[in-house]
């Protein structure tokens, strides 16, 4: 790795006499106390290389201890293509990343990649190079297997026509990588969350090619471009009453041995604002239930699916930590007397898997979004009106866990509390439930009029 330096010293040329009788001129420098010198024929030479290095010097530039050269003219001899950066950054990532955070970098640099290139001619088709360099290019799991041809032949384009890491410092290239943010593979409007989300990535991987010392600083700050604006309140008009959420129950356990199955499954995310991924894992042993009064559910983890090639298992569901939590750290979450009946009744008619989980398939594996998703569809179909069928209302299992926390809050229950609960920070819960906290309206309206009817 280069040392970067400021302690540079550069000397007067030697000229020197050989024994033939010609002679040489000698460019001698120090950089942080070592001495460095080049040779050339001629005194001009020496002169022009000289002259290269007091530019450098004076233009504020660091030295590299190493090799006593100017960090500039060590990019240049170290750069390396946008495609190879791309792929040492993801696999520099792909050691801590969670599977479902894989997903995301591969993403964010296989949206990149086709516009980082020197010219189009040749290029694969989009669908093609998409797969490519998501499937292939930009998941470590695959580095080792030999891809088909079409996507071997996609890659090899790539490689060859991918832009050096020099190019970079060009405004209007770093432009059109956030122009390609914007679109979809389809050129619809690629939502808010996910510009924001790839041209954090994007950030983060030019920074990396600062640390590597590919580029002198980071190209996006020189850019004058303002991500789009992210919703990230949730809506009222997704949320669930309690009325109706004991409809959804019910609805849901109306459908055959899967929905009764999954009664208590929706339960949790509602009474204990579970999140879904942590609901398939909850096992018997976090569970306090007693025959009379309040439960506890001590959390300790959960399973999103991210899918077999992202993970370290290769399993289809990624072992995760609760989310933003450290290993080991555990959430409890008191639940009501009516969700502890429920979850006694599921463990007495189901029974438990053999490693603790409450709720499963019917072969025993961990319980599949799009399984109870389709629950979830037909108990919304069967228990709300077409208007509110075709409205935002409960529109995902996900907004029951919101419905929960917004309840705890309209109850009057501490933000603290609530935030501890449901695994939020304070701030980030009063950010994304601000919309959702009924009842400061009224209250400040009525102190208005009180100070008006003072005045009069």
């Amino acid at each position: 790795m280069p040392k970067p330096s400021f302690d540079v010293r550069i000397w007067e040329i030697r000229v020197r006499k050989g024994k033939t009788g010609r002679t040489s001129a000698e460019v001698r420098w120090k950089v942080a106390g070592t001495a460095f010198s080049e040779t050339f024929r001629t005194k001009t030479l020496a002169d022009g290389r000289r002259a290269e290095l007091l530019r450098a010097l004076h233009g504020g530039e660091p030295f590299d201890a190493v090799t006593g050269l100017p960090m500039s003219e060590i990019r240049i001899r170290d750069d390396v293509a946008w495609y190879v950066h791309a792929r040492e950054y993801i696999e520099m990532k792909w050691p801590t990343a969670p599977a479902k955070t894989r997903t995301t970098l591969a993403d964010a640099l296989a949206t990149a990649t086709p516009v980082l290139v020197k010219d189009r001619r040749g290029m694969p088709d989009k669908a093609l190079l998409r797969r490519a360099l998501y499937g292939w290019a930009f998941n470590v799991n695959r580095w080792e297997e030999e891809p088909p041809e079409d996507i071997a032949n996609a890659l090899t384009w790539v490689e060859a026509h991918s832009l050096p890491m020099s190019a970079l410092d060009d405004a209007p290239i770093i432009r059109k990588a956030l122009t390609a943010f914007t679109l979809r593979l389809d050129g619809t409007d690629a939502s808010a969350s996910t510009v924001r989300r790839k041209r954090a990535i994007f950030h983060n991987s030019l920074g990396y090619a600062v640390e590597m010392s590919r580029l002198k600083s980071n190209p996006l700050h020189a850019v004058q471009w303002k991500a789009p604006d992210t919703a990230t309140e949730v809506e009222p008009a997704a949320v669930v009453n309690p009325r109706q959420a004991r409809v959804l129950l019910d609805a849901v356990r109306a459908q055959s041995k899967r929905g009764e199955h999954l009664e208590a499954f929706f339960g949790c995310l509602y009474y204990g604002a579970m999140r879904p991924a942590e609901a398939v894992w909850l096992r018997v042993e976090n569970c306090y239930l007693p025959k009379h009064g309040w439960g506890v559910l001590r959390l300790d983890g959960s399973r999103p699916r991210v899918g077999s090639a992202w993970t370290d298992n290769r399993k289809a569901h990624d072992v995760r930590a609760l989310k933003w939590r450290a290993k080991k750290v555990t959430r409890p979450v008191p639940i009501p007397p009516g969700m502890v009946a429920m979850l006694r009744w599921h463990v007495y008619r189901y029974g438990v898997a053999p490693d603790g989980r409450l709720f499963r398939t019917a072969r025993g594996g961990i319980v599949q979004e799009s399984g109870y998703g389709e629950v979830w569809a037909k108990a919304r179909a069967a228990a709300l009106t077409p208007q509110q069928v075709a409205s935002p209302l409960g529109a995902r299992p996900y907004d029951l866990r919101h419905a929960g926390v917004s309840l705890w809050l309209n109850s009057g229950v501490d933000p603290a509390e609530v935030a501890k609960r449901a695994g939020h920070s304070i701030a980030v819960l009063l950010k994304v439930y601000a919309k959702c906290m009924d009842g400061g309206t009224d209250a400040a309206n009525k102190r208005i009029t009180d100070a008006f009817g003072e005045w009069e």
